[in-house]
């Protein structure tokens, strides 16, 4: 009677595996089709606004030569404080006006077979000066240099805020996703049935002006203009549709 029973089990359990196994190809092939149900498509795009800057960010400074460390420090300092005086007196306010670098160095000469012989120190002092009234630039620029500033290193021009252009960028990248989706889904053979998903990432565009631009005016004794030109606000952007028959 236990063998008979055993044997019964042993062909119940011979005659299912073959049924599992068809069910776990069913399950598979089935999950194969859920992933591959919907077609996709995964596009960029760009939007990009024109736009006058408003804002003009300066670099400018002083350098000075001495025998010894103290003196080219105080002559430094001395420099600086009537360039100071000539930005405050074109309107910067003070807010608008930051130290970005103070340096002291030794010179030396070097010979052949010789130590290096100190020869002296030189300071810099570096300020950057934001400026809200571009038709000042050049007129400050020129005053600067008039009261002792012997660099100037370069001048770059922004929006004090970049929401309404970055918006408007905005609005044309997904107008340029949308109509990029409409032509891929026609061309093969699709409609775009809704939008999964959609990501952003982006920058603001400037364009800067060389110093030696700006000294070169100043040495002939010509005003120093300025031509801030237009910013290009420019905004990257990545959706994922779906696609029906």
């Amino acid at each position: 009677m236990k063998t008979s029973l055993h044997a019964g089990l042993l062909a119940a359990l011979l005659a299912l595996g073959p049924i599992s196994a068809a069910h776990a190809q069913a399950g598979a092939a089935g999950q194969a089709d859920s992933l591959f149900h919907a077609t996709t498509l995964n596009l960029s795009a760009s939007g990009e606004e024109k736009i006058a800057p408003d804002t003009a960010t300066i670099s400018l400074g002083v350098t000075s030569e001495a025998p010894t460390a103290a003196r080219a420090l105080s002559d430094d300092a001395a420099q600086m404080s009537q360039v100071m005086a000539a930005l405050k007196a074109q309107g910067v306010p003070t807010k608008d006006i930051r130290t970005s670098g103070l340096n002291l160095n030794a010179q030396y000469v070097y010979a052949q077979n010789q130590p290096p012989k100190l020869t002296g120190y030189h300071a810099a002092d570096q300020v950057t000066v934001t400026v809200h009234d571009l038709a000042k630039v050049g007129a400050l620029a020129d005053a600067t240099v008039g009261a002792g500033a012997n660099q100037l290193n370069g001048i770059s021009f922004s929006l004090a805020d970049a929401t309404a252009a970055e918006n408007a960028a905005r609005e044309k990248a997904v107008r340029a996703l949308a109509a990029k989706a409409e032509l891929y889904a026609r061309a093969t053979g699709y409609r775009v049935a809704r939008l999964v998903s959609l990501s952003e990432g982006g920058s603001e565009g400037f364009q800067p002006l060389a110093a030696p631009m700006m000294a070169k005016a100043r040495i002939q004794g010509v005003p120093t203009t300025v031509a801030p030109g237009e910013l290009t606000v420019r905004v990257e952007i990545s959706g994922l549709y779906e696609l029906a028959r």
